[in-house]
């Protein structure tokens, strides 16, 4: 029941009763009801930006409980990567030294993963760049991973072949010590005995008398034969497989054919004075996927460490060349 109110009226000097229309009713109605509600939006904004329900808190506490584990397990990734690493190294510088292969390039080893906007389907979030981080360091991760187990097949195809390699490799002097002389010249750079200018020897010069026997330094196939009265004179290629080829020129008489296999020790020719030669003697070079190397580094096989230290020793001095 509504309180009834009076007021003193200063005309009549009487106290009369207060009439409330019913606009003034509305009024107080709309009065009190939009009060309320500015003071409820106000509590709401208040409650929403600065106080969590027990719902939220228990998401926060998922959310923060995700970002421990995303952690955990970037820590664990970056040892794997350590691992992994580890593997790369000893692949390169062990596994395949071993086999005479050539280590894997970096850029094929850090190949990119995927494309330009494989994360895009990760992006827009609060949290985005720690599940992308994460991401994208196992794509990395897995991609390293296949590309050592492709190396790894290849290393097992060599060490399954590692017979057929040991047999290959041009471990073995091309003229024996008995008949040789002395070397005339080694691999480096070395006076040109026809132009008297300094150029590079891609081989060794073997000093020996003429008719000396010539020896295959690994099994292979003879891929050239070649008779010349310049250059390299009569001159022998033998491919050795694994990407080594050994050259033999000067020679006086060839004893082999084109296509013909030969053996490590095989006599394939004589020592002679052909092509461009000032004496007598043997061109010997190693060359490894194309590459002419130093082929003093092949003679482990009949030499001991002694002389193969004195040779080295000699190697270092300046010579001239027999062609």
């Amino acid at each position: 029941m509504s309180k009834v109110r009076y007021h003193f009226n200063t005309k009549s000097l009487k106290i009369e009763k207060v009439k409330i229309t019913l606009r003034q009713r509305l009024l107080r109605v709309f009065s009190v009801f939009f009060t309320g509600l500015v003071f409820a939006t106000l509590v709401l904004i208040f409650a929403y930006n600065f106080l969590d329900s027990p719902k939220e808190r228990m998401m926060q506490r998922e959310i923060d409980q995700y970002k421990l584990q995303y952690a955990i397990l970037n820590d664990r990734l970056e040892k794997v990567q350590a691992v992994v690493s580890d593997l790369h190294e000893r692949d390169d510088n062990i596994y395949r030294v071993i086999f005479e292969s050539e280590p894997i390039p970096s850029s094929v080893r850090e190949a990119g993963y995927g494309g330009a906007d494989r994360y895009a389907r990760l992006e827009g979030y609060k949290n985005s760049d720690i599940i992308i981080n994460t991401t994208r360091k196992l794509d990395h991760l897995t991609s390293q991973l296949y590309v050592q187990s492709k190396s790894f097949d290849e290393v097992f195809a060599l060490a399954k072949r590692k017979e057929e390699l040991i047999a290959a490799i041009p471990a073995i002097q091309p003229v024996s010590n008995k008949d040789l002389q002395r070397i005339g010249s080694y691999f480096g750079y070395r006076t040109d005995p026809f132009y008297k200018v300094t150029k590079f020897h891609e081989g060794i010069d073997f000093t020996a008398p003429l008719g000396t026997e010539i020896y295959s330094t690994g099994d292979g196939v003879v891929v050239k034969l070649e008779y010349s009265r310049g250059g390299y004179g009569n001159m022998i290629v033998v491919n050795h497989g694994f990407g080594f080829e050994t050259l033999y020129a000067h020679m006086s008489k060839m004893n082999v054919k084109p296509g013909q296999k030969v053996r490590r020790g095989q006599v394939i020719g004589f020592v002679g004075n052909t092509g461009k030669s000032t004496s007598p003697h043997l061109h010997y070079e190693v060359r490894k996927n194309g590459q002419a190397i130093d082929p003093i580094n092949f003679f482990f096989n009949d030499i001991t460490p002694q002389e193969y230290a004195l040779m080295i020793e000699q190697s270092q001095r300046p010579s001239q060349t027999l062609d």
